[in-house]
C-alpha cells in the first residue's frame, strides 16, 4: 500500500525527485572525495613536511566541501518541497473522498478514524517522503561509493567492511519487523483516543448534568494509558536499534586501527591511507545507520499508508450517474415510487413500499414513532443515502440520474440536529447562497423568527458564531438553520424534526411566515409535534418502516389508529377535534 501511495502522489513531482537525486549524488561523491585528499595531505603533505602542499590541498578541500554543501542544501530544499507537497495532495484527495461518502460510509469508517487519518497518518507518510529524499536517497551511494573508495585504500581490511555491514543489517531487520504490528497498534490506539475526547467535548453538559467527569476521566485514562502502553513498545524497540547500530560501528572502528595498525607498522599501509579507510567505514556503516533510521519510521508510514489507502479505495454507494441529467422540468415536485432503503447485511428495510407525490405550493408532513424511519425518508431525498429498492424522483427525474450539484442546489435541507459552522451569522446564512445580499438575510431571519435575537447580539449579522453554533440556544441554532434554507430559496425543502426547540408560539408563527415564503416549493416535514403538522396538506404515517396512513389529519383521525393513538397521546380530545 505504501509503495503504491508513493508512486500515485508522487508522480507530478518526478522531475523534483530527479533532481534531487543528482544533487544528492553530487554531494556525496565530494563526500566521498574528501577522504582521499585528507590521505594525500597526511602521506605527502604532513609526512614530507611540505607545507605548499598542504597548503594547496587544503584549499582544495574547502572547495569540495563547500560544493557538497551546496548540493546538500538544494538536495534538503527539493526534497522537502516535493513532501510538503505530496502531503497537501494525500490531504486534498482524503477531502474529496471523505466528501463524496454518504452517511453509510462515514459510519463505517468513523468520524474519528477519517479524522486521523487526514491528520496524523498523513503526517507519518509525509515525513518518510521527506526523511527518504533528505536522508535515504544518500545512503546507498555513499554505501556503494564509500566501499569502492575503501578497495582502492586497502583490500585486506575489507573483511571488516563484509562482516560488518550483513550484521548491521541483520540486527536492524530483525527490530524493524516487530515495529510493523506495534505502529499499527499505535495508530488504532490514537483513534480510539481520538474519538474518546471527542465525545466527552462534544457531549460535556451531558456529562456535568449527570454528574459522569469522573467515570469519564476513568474512561479517557484507560484509552490514554493503551496508547502510552504501545507506544513505550515502540519506543523500546527504537531504542535498542540506535545503540546497536553504535554498537556496530564502534567494533568495526575498533577492529579497522587494530589490524590496520599493524599493517602500518608493518609497512604495508601508511597513516593517510588507514586514515582514509577508516572515515569510509565510517561514512559506510552511517548510511546503514541512515537506512535503519528510516526503516524505523517505514513501518509506521506502512500502516499509516494501508489506513489512507483504505479510505481512498472505500468507494461511496451513492454513485454519480455517467450522463448525469442537467435539464429538468420547472415545476418542484418530489416523488417516492415504492421507495425503499435496507443497510447491507441487514435483516429488514429501514423502510419500505413508500408511494407518496409532493407538488409545488403543497405540504407534506411525516410523524411516526421513533425508530420508523423518518429522518432516512428526508436523506433519501438528499442522497445522503440512495434508495435499495424502488426510486425516488425530483421535478420528474431519479434523484440518481440528476447531477449531483443540480440536485443538492434545488433544496434547502434543515438537518434534525442543525450544525453551524465558525463564523459569523452572515456566512453561516450565505453557506447556500454566498451572493445573498444583506436584505435577503434579513428578510430569511424575519421569516425563521431570528431577526430580533440577531439583533440583539453584538454586530448583528457580522456576529460571532462559534464552532458548532456553541455559542447560541438550541431554539436559536435551529432557526439560523431555517433561515439559510431560506435564504438559497429552493424548489424543495426538507424540515427534518427543525422545530422541535421551539415553543409553541414561535412555533406557531414560524409555521404561518413560512406558508407565502414556501408557495412555489414542494414542503416535506417531518415532526414529532402534531401542532406542527396538523394543517399539512397531506400526513403520512410511518410505523416501523412502513407507511400506515396518508390524508389530511381529518381523515387520519377517522382511518389511520396509529395517526390517532400519537394525536391523543399530545392532545385532548377537544384539541384532536379542533
Amino acid at each position: 500500500m505504501l509503495i503504491r501511495l508513493l508512486r500515485t502522489h508522487l508522480r507530478p513531482y518526478k522531475k523534483v525527485l530527479i533532481a534531487v537525486l543528482l544533487l544528492q549524488t553530487v554531494q556525496v561523491v565530494a563526500a566521498l572525495y574528501l577522504p582521499s585528499i585528507n590521505r594525500d595531505i597526511i602521506d605527502k603533505g604532513v609526512a614530507t613536511g611540505d607545507t605548499g602542499y598542504i597548503w594547496a590541498h587544503g584549499g582544495l578541500m574547502l572547495a569540495v566541501s563547500a560544493i557538497q554543501l551546496v548540493f546538500n542544501v538544494g538536495a534538503i530544499y527539493y526534497g522537502s518541497r516535493a513532501a510538503m507537497e505530496f502531503g497537501r495532495d494525500v490531504r486534498a484527495a482524503l477531502f474529496h473522498q471523505v466528501t463524496n461518502f454518504s452517511a453509510r460510509e462515514v459510519n463505517q469508517l468513523g468520524p474519528s478514524s477519517l479524522i486521523t487519518r487526514v491528520t496524523n497518518d498523513v503526517q507519518q507518510v509525509q515525513i518518510l517522503v521527506q526523511m527518504t529524499c533528505t536522508l535515504l536517497v544518500a545512503a546507498p551511494i555513499t554505501a556503494v561509493g564509500g566501499v569502492i573508495m575503501a578497495l582502492r585504500e586497502d583490500v585486506a581490511l575489507t573483511w571488516i567492511l563484509a562482516a560488518a555491514i550483513p550484521l548491521l543489517m541483520l540486527s536492524v531487520g530483525s527490530i524493524i519487523m516487530r515495529m510493523v504490528p506495534t505502529y499499527r497498534k499505535v495508530q488504532e490506539r490514537i483513534d480510539d483516543i481520538n474519538r474518546v475526547l471527542r465525545e466527552q467535548i462534544t457531549g460535556i453538559r451531558v456529562v456535568r448534568a449527570f454528574v459522569r467527569e469522573p467515570y469519564e476521566t476513568a474512561r479517557f485514562e484507560d484509552s490514554n494509558d493503551l496508547l502510552t502502553t504501545v507506544s513505550l513498545r515502540g519506543g523500546r524497540l527504537m531504542g535498542v536499534m540506535f545503540p546497536s547500530v553504535l554498537l556496530i560501528i564502534n567494533l568495526s572502528s575498533v577492529a579497522v586501527v587494530w589490524f590496520g595498525g599493524t599493517r602500518v607498522a608493518n609497512g604495508e599501509m601508511k597513516v593517510g591511507a588507514l586514515i582514509a579507510f577508516l572515515t569510509y567505514l565510517t561514512q559506510i556503516l552511517m548510511a546503514v545507520m541512515m537506512a535503519a533510521f528510516i526503516g524505523a519510521l517505514a513501518p509506521r508510514a506502512a500502516v499509516s499508508a494501508e489506513r489512507i489507502q483504505e479510505v481512498l479505495d472505500t468507494p461511496t454507494s451513492v454513485v454519480q450517474s455517467e450522463q448525469p441529467v442537467t435539464e429538468v422540468d420547472p415545476v418542484a415536485s418530489v416523488e417516492f415510487r415504492a421507495a425503499g432503503f435496507r443497510y447491507p447485511g441487514a435483516e429488514h428495510s429501514v423502510l419500505s413500499g413508500i408511494t407518496l407525490r409532493c407538488v409545488a405550493g403543497q405540504t407534506t408532513a411525516v410523524i411516526g414513532s421513533t425508530g420508523s424511519g423518518k429522518t432516512t425518508l428526508i436523506s433519501l431525498v438528499a442522497r445522503l443515502f440512495d434508495v435499495t429498492e424502488g426510486a425516488v424522483l425530483m421535478n420528474g427525474v431519479d434523484v440518481r440520474e440528476l447531477a449531483a450539484e443540480m440536485l443538492w442546489q434545488r433544496i434547502g435541507l434543515v438537518p434534525q440536529r442543525p450544525y453551524l459552522f465558525s463564523g459569523t451569522v452572515a456566512s453561516n446564512l450565505r453557506y447556500g447562497k454566498p451572493d445573498a445580499t444583506d436584505d435577503e438575510l434579513w428578510e430569511a431571519l424575519t421569516v425563521a423568527q431570528g431577526a430580533e435575537f440577531v439583533r440583539a447580539m453584538p454586530g448583528g449579522l457580522d456576529a460571532t458564531i462559534a464552532q458548532g453554533g456553541s455559542n447560541v440556544s438550541g431554539g436559536q441554532r435551529q432557526r439560523l438553520a431555517i433561515a439559510r434554507a431560506l435564504v438559497r430559496k429552493p424548489d424543495v425543502y426538507l424540515f427534518d424534526d427543525s422545530l422541535s426547540a421551539l415553543d409553541m408560539a414561535t412555533d406557531a408563527r414560524l409555521r404561518e411566515a413560512l406558508t407565502p415564503h414556501t408557495r412555489d416549493a414542494a414542503v416535506i416535514i417531518v415532526a414529532q409535534r402534531v401542532t406542527s403538522i396538523r394543517n399539512a396538506d397531506q400526513i403520512l404515517v410511518l410505523e416501523d418502516g412502513e407507511p400506515v396512513g396518508l390524508g389530511t389529519h381529518a381523515q387520519l383521525m377517522a382511518d389511520c389508529p396509529t395517526y390517532a393513538e400519537i394525536v391523543h397521546s399530545q392532545l385532548t380530545d377537544d384539541e384532536a377535534a379542533a
